[in-house]
């Protein structure tokens, strides 16, 4: 599988990477080892997971995994903190919960490092620098090697890679935003994406197909072992099943059909190959499945595919973005 540079950084992952939010509560172990053999023997290294993804059942999973299946040095391991199961508050980006919500993770995951540490969402109640500084004292203590954020919008990251670069040597340079992007979202191109390209911060797409929408299975019901059906996922799933959508899954199919290959290829490599794009992080229930996403690193789209998928998926974005000239 080809590799990529995470942003203007030296560490390179593969172009897809595999998430494990249903690891632990949905995915057993069995599956779990079987798609992580899969995904490595493919060429892949990127793993991302969470804290909270399975209340940590995912992060200590994927640690039962390393070392006895695949080797540690071989794997790009990212996760993410903040998410906490308040009502009252949902994300927490204090410096203290940080660190210690860090600390917690690498004993589940049974390793010194992550390889990328993410924010998992920005927290309204926490001063922007007293997160920040947390993802400083992780790198500087070894506990992660690289610091990312996820789900900041486009002035949120601005602001939080603005301090960064403030003070240049002493504080570390974001890597990374993970942020859902696909041929059914691409709210981000309004302004994170513009944001992340000049800052040089890469972009790991969440749910980039769509949250499963993209591969056409929902095209005239809904299969009853598919996310559409899961009571938990099924509130995920329904927003993208309406007309708008409808439109794009048609012409994702009707471009499928015309490269003899199937949806979710066409959809995985649209987003794939977007600019600022470093890995889409793709989520599979097995091993059989995961081979579909992964046969995508054979396929490149015609540009009249990707201009006709670009055409019928385009976002509405008028003043005052960056065309605001045109008008």
């Amino acid at each position: 599988m080809e590799q990529r540079h995470l942003g203007r950084t030296g560490l390179r992952v593969s172009r897809i990477g595999l998430g494990t939010l249903t690891w632990g509560r949905d995915v057993d172990e069995h599956d779990a080892a079987d798609m992580l053999k899969a995904f490595w023997e493919a060429g892949g290294t990127l793993v991302d997971t969470a804290d909270v993804y399975g209340d940590g059942e995912a992060e200590y999973l994927l640690g039962q995994l390393i070392e006895g299946l695949v080797p540690r040095r071989d794997l790009v391991i990212s996760t993410k903190a903040g998410s906490v199961p308040d009502p009252d508050r949902r994300f927490n980006g204090s410096r203290g919960h940080l660190l210690a919500a860090l600390d917690a993770s690498l004993a589940r995951l049974g390793t010194d490092y992550v390889d990328v540490w993410h924010v998992h969402a920005y927290d309204p109640d926490t001063p922007l620098e007293e997160t920040l500084q947390a993802l400083d004292l992780a790198v500087s203590t070894g506990r992660a090697r690289y610091a990312g954020v996820s789900n900041f919008c486009g002035w949120q990251i601005a602001k939080a890679a603005t301090w960064q670069l403030a003070a240049p040597g002493t504080r570390t340079r974001l890597a990374s935003t993970q942020l859902e992007y696909s041929l059914l979202q691409r709210g981000i191109e309004r302004e994170v994406l513009p944001a992340a390209l000049d800052l040089g911060i890469g972009l790991l797409p969440s749910s980039p197909l769509g949250r499963g929408v993209l591969t056409a299975k929902y095209r005239h019901s809904t299969p009853s072992d598919s996310r559409g059906a899961s009571e938990h996922l099924a509130p995920f799933v329904e927003p993208y099943l309406d007309d708008t959508a409808t439109r794009i899954v048609d012409a994702v199919q009707t471009a499928a059909d015309g490269l003899a290959v199937t949806p979710l290829q066409v959809a995985l490599a649209w987003v794939r190959d977007r600019p600022g794009v470093a890995a889409p992080i793709v989520g599979a229930r097995n091993a059989q499945q995961l081979a579909g996403a992964l046969s995508v690193e054979a396929l490149t789209l015609p540009d009249e595919i990707c201009r006709a998928l670009d055409d019928v998926s385009a976002p509405v974005h008028r003043y005052p973005d960056h065309d605001w000239s045109t008008l």
